[in-house]
């Protein structure tokens, strides 16, 4: 009996020395409150899914300095080994620099790829078939007006046929009530947010669609870039926007924060986030009953048709240096729940990149999003290419000479095309 009882806790101990010999650790980056809140709540998850056991990393906010930290760790050959990046235009430049592994297998064989919405698949697979990233939520973004407040004032609240529409009603609101009565963000203090929140909504309504040509290279001199600058010009022209606050160092606070709380502002670009995390129950300036107060509209294009921007909100990559590359992509491949991405919905207010999260019952209590979620048939998007990350800065530039009146839409576009010259070279740009 002895002997048995011996045998049998050998066998145990070689166990748990078997178990522990082969457990991975898997590091993952997460930035901002919302974002670790959200994550934090599924680890177990995750850990049960996978049996790989999860760390998490709290980097710094906002996305420039987080991304700023990543691109110093990972081109050392450091880093975590899962982290996502803001948006498909950081994807395309850190693959290109090969700081990324190629994940397409793991995507196409999770749970979760037969149910991405059509748009989620081509957003995020390269020209060459290729896919870097999982992606989880969908930044969606469209045109936001206080219904309460046209209404009162007789302003038409239909959706916007076209730009001059859209122009002409909002000339009319703003001498009807005297407040600001457009904005989409410019200048150099809104970081990425002059072109991700503003400017890649008009260019996909307007004469050239797309800025990434089918060689790889930036179509920055077509007519649709000089339409999208002329729209600018006009809405400051026509003073539609508060110039101040957007030259600023957090340019978002005063329009998005203060004044469209408090009607001085009455129609901005935002996203589904805006209903919960700017002006929602637990915003810090709450619009009550904000979802009747504040109403949407699909973008309009130049001379007519409509869409809402899309985006790949933080999409997860496995880093090109993870320590244990198989057991990152195992924990990737199990980010694409749908109990992740109801998580981080509630958490910030982005939309799940697949279909059937709408029939969740936890994402059935955002009562805000759910509707959202139809407007994804409408969905446009912009391919990226290398440098994307430069044109960003330089529509920060040009918008910003605009404000200051220091430029005109050919003028602005000058800028725009002498910047990205200037930092990539003359070939790049068509």
């Amino acid at each position: 009996m002895l002997q048995k009882v011996l045998w049998a806790s050998c066998v145990l101990a070689l166990s748990a020395v078997g178990t522990s010999a082969f457990a991975a650790t898997v590091t993952i980056a997460e930035h901002r409150q919302a974002r670790i809140d959200a994550l934090k709540a599924v680890i177990p998850d995750i850990e049960k899914q996978t049996g790989v056991d999860i760390e998490l990393v709290e980097y710094p906010g906002p996305d420039r300095e987080y991304v700023s930290k990543l691109l110093t760790e990972i081109a050392a050959g450091a880093g975590p080994d899962v982290f996502s990046l803001p948006s498909i235009s950081q994807v395309v430049d850190f693959a290109t620099a090969g700081y990324l592994q190629d994940v397409t297998e793991e995507v196409k064989a999770s749970d979760a790829y037969n149910s991405f919405y059509d748009i989620t698949k081509k957003a995020a697979t390269f020209d060459d078939g290729k896919i870097y990233v999982m992606p989880t939520m969908l930044s969606v973004q469209q045109l936001f007006f206080r219904r309460d407040i046209l209404e009162k004032a007789g302003i038409s609240t239909e959706q916007p046929k076209d730009w001059n529409d859209l122009l002409q009603r909002s000339i009319d609101a703003k001498a009807k009530t005297g407040s600001y009565s457009l904005m989409l963000p410019m200048g150099v203090t809104w970081g990425s947010g002059s072109f991700v929140e503003s400017f890649r909504l008009l260019i996909a309504g307007s004469s050239t669609p797309q800025l990434a040509t089918a060689d790889g290279k930036l179509d920055l001199t077509g007519k649709g870039v000089g339409e999208v600058f002329g729209f600018y010009e006009q809405m400051v022209t026509n003073k539609l926007l508060p110039v101040d606050p957007l030259l600023g160092p957090e340019p978002w606070v005063i329009p998005k924060y203060e004044m469209f709380p408090a009607g001085k502002l009455l129609i901005t670009s935002c996203g589904s986030w805006c209903y919960i995390f700017d002006w929602g129950p637990k915003s810090k300036n709450p619009i009550p009953d904000v979802t009747k107060t504040v109403g949407t509209w699909s973008v309009p294009g130049k001379d007519g048709g409509q869409h809402v921007m899309v985006d790949l909100s933080h999409p997860w990559a496995v880093n090109a240096s993870a320590s244990d590359p198989e057991a990152a992509k195992k924990v990737l491949k199990a980010m694409g729940s749908v109990k992740l991405m109801v998580s981080y919905a509630a958490n910030e207010g982005n939309l799940p990149s697949r279909k059937d999260a709408v029939d969740d019952a936890d994402f059935q209590k955002l009562t805000a999003l759910v509707p959202l979620m139809k407007d994804l048939d409408r969905g446009a998007y912009l391919k990226s290419a290398p440098g994307f990350s430069t044109v960003m800065e330089g529509v920060g530039r040009a918008t910003e000479a605009l404000l200051l009146g220091n430029a005109d839409a050919a003028g602005a576009q000058k800028i725009l095309v002498d910047y990205v010259k200037a930092t990539l070279g003359d070939d790049v740009v068509k």
